[in-house]
């Protein structure tokens, strides 16, 4: 039959003091490595990032030269029913309208859904 091991002599007891100053340096040594690494996360997601934001930046301001061109292109078309300025004037109401509405949509959707 197998004897157990012999434990040996206990260690030796050291004084609480030293035991929760050690706790405290190595909660300090955790908690900065924690922070390390969530700013590590942080980083790295904002590098992955940077790309798509500039290409949706791109996008949005040739977005908004269609629609400027496009809103020119309606004007021209009433002047020549309706003048200038009033083909201006009307082509403002349709725009104004559109983003009104899609305004409106946008606020709806908002208030369902929180």
């Amino acid at each position: 039959m197998l004897k157990p091991a012999d434990p040996g002599p206990p260690p030796p007891e050291r004084p609480v003091g030293e035991l929760v100053s050690e706790l405290i340096d190595e909660g300090k040594a955790y908690a900065r490595a924690e922070i390390g690494l969530a700013k590590a996360i942080a980083a790295a997601k904002a590098r992955a990032l940077a790309l798509p934001a500039g290409l949706f930046a791109a996008a949005f301001i040739f977005a908004l030269a269609a629609i400027t061109a496009l809103a020119v292109g309606v004007v021209i078309a009433l002047e020549t029913f309706i003048g200038p300025l009033a083909a201006g004037f009307v082509g403002m109401l349709i725009f104004a309208g559109i983003a009104g509405g899609l305004g409106w949509y946008g606020y709806e959707r908002l208030r369902r859904d929180f």
